[in-house]
């Protein structure tokens, strides 16, 4: 039997040698295909608001990511970057567990969050670890007030 494999380098590398043990073959053109379900990107690319370079920004550096029409503001600690990429695009790439959409047009890193203060209008005001306030909108107020436990 033959299979195909659809992981990263690192994964790939141990997974090819398990499946070598127990005497499968893989190869690229086999109708058979191993890939992990939740494959989300470590890294996005994105580019520098001053000089226009393209630069890889690694996920986990990631504050939050804001969106103002067609263009994308992405936030880190250090630099905001911009993406022509679409939000809801940028979401599906990352990992569900570690990003939360709060509004049409935020998504934050649940990491990077310092302080939750609830407001009287079905709000929640976020402060997070860079000291920017952005608002959690009573769209998605029960989405997280379920992904926190309130």
């Amino acid at each position: 039997m033959k299979i195909k494999l659809k992981l990263n380098d690192d994964e790939r590398k141990n997974v090819e040698k398990e499946l070598h043990e127990h005497g499968i073959e893989t190869d690229d053109s086999a109708e058979f295909v191993l890939s992990r379900v939740n494959v989300f990107a470590e890294k996005l690319l994105v580019k520098d608001k001053i000089t226009n370079e393209r630069i890889v920004v690694p996920c986990d550096s990631i504050v939050f990511i804001e969106s103002f029409g067609h263009l994308i503001d992405v936030h880190t600690k250090e630099n905001v970057y911009y993406s022509n990429e679409r939000l809801y695009k940028i979401l599906e790439q990352l990992d569900k567990t570690e990003f939360l959409r709060i509004s049409n047009s935020v998504i934050v890193s649940k990491n990077k969050i310092k302080k939750i203060t609830p407001t009287l209008s079905m709000k929640f005001v976020l402060t997070l670890c860079d000291n920017t306030r952005v608002d959690v909108t009573r769209t998605y107020y029960h989405s997280f007030k379920e992904t926190f436990n309130f």
